[in-house]
């Protein structure tokens, strides 16, 4: 089993949505979290003042899924959220060992 994180724009959060929903992929959670990566912010002016948002508003997804079907969420979380432009985020895998589902105490794949 796979833990897969993604990080991307607030704006693309439906796209996601409906993406992992076609691919049977229901289990997420999201949070709304704040960071930035290579740009390192944005500038914006106001009334003729220029200032900095170093921390840009961002979508965080979570879900684990079994090892067979991490290419498929990788696809669909990659084409939902692309826009081409910088920002557009990143995925992180990470091996799970065990998951147990709390109400049946099933284990494994049983369990997602």
């Amino acid at each position: 089993m796979k833990q897969i994180t993604a990080i991307f724009r607030n704006e693309r959060l439906d796209a996601v949505k409906d993406a992992l929903e076609k691919i049977n992929c229901k289990g997420i959670t999201v949070m709304d979290v704040k960071g930035r990566g290579e740009q390192l912010g944005i500038e914006e002016n106001y009334r003729g003042n220029s200032y900095r948002i170093d921390l840009l508003p961002k979508i965080k997804i979570v879900t684990v899924v079994p090892d067979n079907n991490v290419e498929n969420v990788i696809t669909a979380i990659t084409e939902a959220a692309k826009t081409g432009n910088v920002g557009d985020g990143k995925i992180f895998i990470t091996n799970i060992d065990e998951v147990v589902r709390i109400r049946t105490n099933e284990r494994g794949d049983k369990a997602l």
